[in-house]
């Protein structure tokens, strides 16, 4: 290879390493998948090394990978968090174990998994919880404190703990809780995150972080950053140091005195790796002896003494034999390839979500392809790419109509699922019975999902609006019920009848359309019949409401079978006409936030107020934000907005606004 082609293909590996690398570590939506992301790192590293002439600061071999996001504050690491160089073979082990004895005589290491997640700081003043940060760059990440709080594995005190620590850990998903959020994903109609590392760095860096505390992040500790106060001299030590603090180090590591126990520890780490409750991508081989290490010190990326052993896919070709369809809870159309079974991580695979249409038009799959799978996050089994196209087969196409109930199959916009609105759709009745009842909806009490399921399975309910019809002494005569239960029941079905309209638009579940849209309308239309035949450009012109929510207002309507539901409601004596009355308009244009436990009213009665006088409440303080309303105990919220200076009200002060 010539210079000339040799610096050409440098800047296109370049800006093709740069923007897969933006999109795994700033996005967590990664188009490819490591190990070829692997290969294309070491193919720029290899010509560099070649023609070192074209070697630039601003190379991905030269600078540690990942950026801040906008959405957090920044925050600069007091010690850098530098990554790992990768290495792919024994012979590369050796390399290093070499290059190491030339300062040390006699090296002692610790292998230890490479967890497979996000990298973190975290801060501890007098045993105190008082930062959680992202890696970012090294130099500087993202203060994700917030989030951090709600994962339990992480000790917001440490026992016996020196003035001042910081450790370093890996936030990771577990598998089964990337398999139940895929799951769910699919069923909703989302994008799935590509494997667990992604879901668990998209989750870290949500805005709300109630969605980190339900999606079950956990913690492995595996570096001490700091330790003001306490002796420790070795890696090892300070693991069991912080373990007896309370962290939750990584699952298992070994001290070994050569580099052939490493590599056999490296192996082992390997052989079980399948079996493990969470993601691994590798083996991380470090010196023990942290004076021995700053004798060594680092090259402008990488500490020079330790390396990161990367595991290679294990991937098997079969044969793509037919395609099913199912309709989830959702309503979402989710085809699924039967294939011939292969054995994959351990385990025989016969099945593969194929995602959407997108993805199998992608793809160009047919009946009769020759297909690559492996398992994403050695969990849920994907197809990789076609070996060979089924030439006497075209292109799968998902089908139009509903598989459970008939009913046109809609495509939103920016969406890649294809959905059945059907409110009535069989595949998705206990789903929508659960809504219709639940609180914010119909606010049926005593009608638990169990219930549900349990008066589903004895045949008395089939649509949300039989609950207005139900044969109460068949209820008492159900297991765990009985006739003091029926009656109680009996009293909460037909309180719910005297709802105001909102509740009822809600309790439609009508997609994209929250508890807030739901009050938007019924003060707009005033009735259902008005809202059922309202025109688009109505809908639309409502402030708040976009082009997405109108439309799928419009489009849930103009389905008969979603017409046929409301009257057959209406019949049963539903309130179908909005009773609330706005005051005035005081609070029109203020928005406010909501936080802590006020003393004489609940949040959900204050934001009945605040509406009633025209304002709005946002779960969130930002600097759009007009108000603050905090009660005891109040958390975050009132943090942000002191530093927003932003006004802070009591109960008393909000009592005599509206007074």
């Amino acid at each position: 290879m010539t210079a000339q082609e040799a610096k050409a293909r440098i800047d296109e590996l370049r800006a093709t390493i740069d923007y897969h690398s933006k999109l795994y570590y700033d996005n967590d939506a990664p188009e490819i998948e490591d190990d070829e992301f692997d290969a294309l790192t070491r193919e720029l590293k290899a010509l560099e090394a070649e023609f070192p002439e074209f070697i630039s600061p601003d190379s991905y071999t030269q600078k540690v990978h990942g950026a801040r996001s906008e959405l957090f504050s920044e925050v600069a690491h007091e010690v850098p968090l530098a990554s790992l160089q990768d290495v792919f073979s024994v012979e590369e082990l050796r390399d290093f174990d070499r290059r190491v004895r030339e300062t040390v005589a006699h090296p002692f290491y610790v292998v230890e998994p490479k967890i497979d997640g996000l990298s973190v700081a975290l801060t501890y003043e007098n045993g105190k919880l008082t930062q959680g940060a992202t890696r970012g760059n090294g130099a500087v990440g993202e203060d994700v404190t917030q989030n951090i709080e709600q994962i339990n594995d992480i000790p917001k005190t440490l026992n016996n703990a020196p003035a001042r620590a910081i450790v370093r850990g890996e936030v990771y998903m577990p598998r089964q809780s990337f398999a139940r959020l895929v799951t769910a994903q699919e069923e909703n109609g989302e994008t799935p995150f590509k494997n667990p590392r992604n879901a668990a760095a998209g989750t870290l860096r949500q805005k709300n972080s109630a969605v980190v505390g339900e999606r079950g992040l956990s913690i492995f500790v595996f570096n001490m950053q700091l330790c003001e106060g306490q002796d420790v001299t070795a890696h090892a030590q300070s693991l069991e140091m912080m373990k007896a603090w309370g962290c939750s180090i990584i699952p298992f590591y070994k001290r070994t005195d050569s580099i052939d126990e490493a590599i056999a520890e490296v192996e082992r780490i390997g052989s079980v790796r399948q079996s493990l409750p969470f993601d691994i991508d590798g083996a991380v081989i470090k010196g023990d002896d942290f004076a021995s290490r700053e004798e060594m010190g680092s090259t402008s990326k990488f500490p020079k003494w330790a390396v990161a052993y990367k595991y290679p896919p294990e991937e098997k070709e079969t044969t793509l034999l037919d395609v099913e369809v199912n309709v989830g809870r959702t309503g979402v159309l989710t085809p699924t390839g039967v294939f011939e079974p292969v054995t994959l991580a351990g385990t025989t695979v016969s099945r593969a979500t194929l995602h959407n249409e997108d993805f199998i038009a992608e793809k160009g799959l047919a009946i009769g392809d020759k297909v690559i799978l492996r398992k994403a996050g050695d969990i849920i089994p994907e197809v990789v790419r076609v070996v060979a196209h089924n030439e006497h087969a075209a292109p799968y196409e998902m089908p139009r109509e509903c598989p459970s109930c008939g009913s046109p199959a809609f495509r939103e916009a920016g969406e890649a699922a294809l959905r059945c609105l059907n409110p009535d759709c069989p595949a998705q009745r206990l789903r929508n019975l659960i809504h219709f009842t639940s609180r914010a909806a119909m606010d049926i009490e005593g009608l638990g999902e169990a219930v549900l399921e349990q008066l589903v399975d004895a045949g008395l309910l089939v649509h949300a609006y039989d609950l207005y019809t139900l044969d109460f002494a068949a209820v008492a005569a159900l297991d765990r019920l009985g006739e003091k239960s029926a009656e109680n029941l009996r009293a909460a079905i037909e309180k719910s009848k005297e709802n105001d309209l909102y509740r009822v638009i809600y309790a439609l579940g009508i997609r994209h359309i929250g508890e807030k849209a739901a009050k938007l309308l019924a003060d707009r239309f005033g009735n259902m019949e008005a809202l059922i035949n309202a025109t688009l450009d109505e809908v639309s012109s409502i402030d708040g409401f976009g082009g997405i929510m109108a439309d799928s207002v419009c489009r849930f309507f103009a389905q008969e079978s979603s017409r046929a539901f409301v009257e057959n409601l209406r019949e049963a004596g539903v309130n179908m006409e909005n009773k609330t009355v706005r005051t005035d308009d005081r609070f029109a244009g203020k928005t406010f936030v909501l936080t802590g436990t006020l003393p004489s009213m609940g949040r959900a009665e204050a934001s009945a107020l605040i509406e009633q006088y025209g304002g709005k409440t946002s779960g969130s303080v930002s600097k759009k934000t007009d108000y603050v309303l905090a009660g005891e105990e109040a958390g975050s919220k009132l943090t942000k907005a002191q530093s927003l200076g932003i006004p802070i009200i009591s109960e008393a002060e909000f009592l005599a606004m509206i007074e």
